[in-house]
């Protein structure tokens, strides 16, 4: 068979010489990427945690974004405790207490739950107060900081001679 001649065939284009590098740092870029994207798409998450809000932290000032506040409800200790009757009310008591916040980070305001307990331990009553209840006011910063004590008073009504204890719970 006769071959064609060569303007009639089609030309080859040039190889150009491999470059594996190029893939590898492709390879690199994405291999740092998506476990940052990962990071950032489960940062609410991950921020509840404590091993992982330092590094998130720093993330996030150098990205830019916000992680949400620290909750951490079991950090606020009770400091000290008061129930007793209204001065100037009857059938109602006053409640005071101070609590101290002992988390490492400051924390949205939380709820204050106050139970009233019988003999028997039984739940009386029970009611959650907003932090403009307790205070008086809403409060002048939207976080409380590590190691912040703050006074709370409430004024509830008179259970009787069954309630025997008191506790306070955060939310």
């Amino acid at each position: 068979m006769a071959r064609a001649p060569r303007f009639a065939t089609p030309a080859r284009p040039a190889l150009k010489p491999s470059r594996p590098w190029g893939w590898w740092l492709a390879l690199a870029a994405l291999a740092i990427a998506l476990p940052l994207q990962l990071a950032l798409a489960d940062r609410a998450r991950l921020a509840a945690d404590p091993g992982w809000r330092p590094r998130l932290e720093w993330l996030c000032g150098w990205l830019g974004c916000a992680l949400p506040p620290w909750r951490e409800p079991g950090a606020f200790r009770v400091t000290s405790r008061e129930v007793r009757p209204h001065p100037t009310a009857p059938g109602a008591l006053l409640v005071t207490t101070s609590f101290r916040n002992d988390a490492r980070w400051p924390q949205p305001w939380p709820q204050l739950e106050v139970a009233l307990h019988d003999i028997d331990g039984r739940a009386l009553g029970v009611r959650r107060f907003a932090p403009e209840e307790y205070l008086g006011a809403p409060p002048a910063a939207a976080l409380i900081v590590p190691g912040q004590s703050v006074l709370a008073t409430l004024e509830i009504l008179d259970p009787g001679k069954r309630a025997v204890a008191f506790t306070f719970d955060f939310h």
